[in-house]
C-alpha cells in the first residue's frame, strides 16, 4: 500500500474534494464509499474501484486486509492514512477505516419509459432518496428516473443510506421528468393525499412507473397532470400524510404482494 502523510499530497488533495464537495462529484463524475459494507457491495456487484483507502488504524481488521489484498491483486493502487487525515474524509462515527473511490455509472436514456421505474421530483432529503433506492432495488425495480431539483444521488448521505442498492439499479439523473413520461408505455401512478383511487384497488402485476414528489409540495401539477393514475395510502390515523419513503416502500410491496399472491 502507498502511504500518504501530508493534507498536501495531490491525490489526498482530491479526496478530501469528493468526501467534500457535491460539485466535485459530479464534475469529475467519481463518488466515495465509506466503509466496509458499500466497499463489499461494489465488489459483489460491479467489480473494482479506482482507488482503495485504508487507514492505519484498520489494519488489524481482517475484513479490510481480505479487501485490500483483493484490490492489489487485481492492480488497484490502494493507498493508506493516518487517523487524522482518514477521518477528515470519513462521516461515519466509530467506522471501520476503509474507502472506494468509484467512477459513477452513467447511462443513456431510453428511447421510452418501458421497464418498471421510479420516478422522483425534487425530492430534497438524501436520507428518503437512499431509502426508496434500497426499497425499489428489494422489490426488483431497476430504474429510477431523478428530476434536475432532485438530490444527488451519489452523495455519501445517500449511498449510506441506499446500502448498496446503487448498484443494483440504473440511475438516471437530471431527468426532464415530463418529456420522459411523454414518452411512458407503462402506466404511471402518481402518490397523492386527495386521490380517491386505493393503491390496493388497482392491478399491479404488470409493469408500471411510480412516481413520488417532494416531501412538502409532493408531485409538481404539472406532472400529476401526466400521470396515468392518482393513488392514495389510506391510513386511520389522524395524520395528514406519510414521508415519502413510507410511501414508496409501502406501494412497491403491494406491487410485490400482488405478483407473490
Amino acid at each position: 500500500m502507498k502511504p500518504i502523510s501530508s493534507r498536501d499530497n495531490p491525490l489526498y488533495k482530491e479526496l478530501k474534494l469528493l468526501a467534500t464537495n457535491s460539485h466535485a462529484r459530479r464534475k469529475t463524475g467519481r463518488a466515495l464509499l465509506d466503509g466496509v459494507h458499500l466497499c463489499e457491495a461494489y465488489l459483489q456487484h460491479v467489480g473494482l474501484p479506482a482507488f482503495c483507502v485504508a487507514s492505519e488504524g484498520s489494519a488489524g481488521n481482517a475484513e479490510v486486509a481480505a479487501i485490500v489484498q483483493h484490490c492489489e491483486a487485481a492492480g488497484v493502487q490502494c493507498i493508506v492514512l493516518p487517523e487524522a487525515l482518514y477521518q477528515a474524509l470519513s462521516q461515519v462515527e466509530h467506522g471501520i477505516g476503509l474507502l472506494f473511490v468509484i467512477d459513477t455509472p452513467q447511462y443513456a436514456l431510453p428511447a421510452a419509459l418501458a421497464r418498471p421505474a421510479v420516478l422522483l421530483d425534487s425530492l430534497q432529503d438524501p436520507g428518503n432518496l437512499g431509502s426508496i433506492l434500497r426499497s425499489a432495488a428489494a422489490a426488483g425495480i431497476e430504474e429510477v428516473y431523478c428530476s434536475k431539483t432532485t438530490v444527488f444521488a451519489w452523495s455519501p448521505k445517500v449511498l449510506r443510506a441506499g446500502m448498496g442498492a446503487h448498484f443494483l439499479l440504473h440511475i438516471f439523473e437530471n431527468v426532464d421528468l415530463g418529456r420522459l413520461m411523454h414518452t411512458a408505455r407503462v402506466p404511471i401512478l402518481a402518490t397523492s393525499s386527495h386521490a380517491s383511487q386505493r393503491v390496493y384497488d388497482l392491478d399491479l402485476r404488470r409493469p408500471v412507473a411510480w412516481l413520488f414528489g417532494h416531501e412538502g409540495q409532493g408531485v409538481a401539477p404539472d406532472l400529476l397532470e401526466l400521470a396515468t393514475h392518482r393513488v392514495a395510502i389510506p391510513h386511520l390515523g389522524e395524520v395528514e400524510s406519510l414521508n415519502v419513503a413510507a410511501s414508496a416502500a409501502v406501494c412497491f410491496f403491494e406491487q410485490v404482494r400482488q405478483k407473490t399472491a
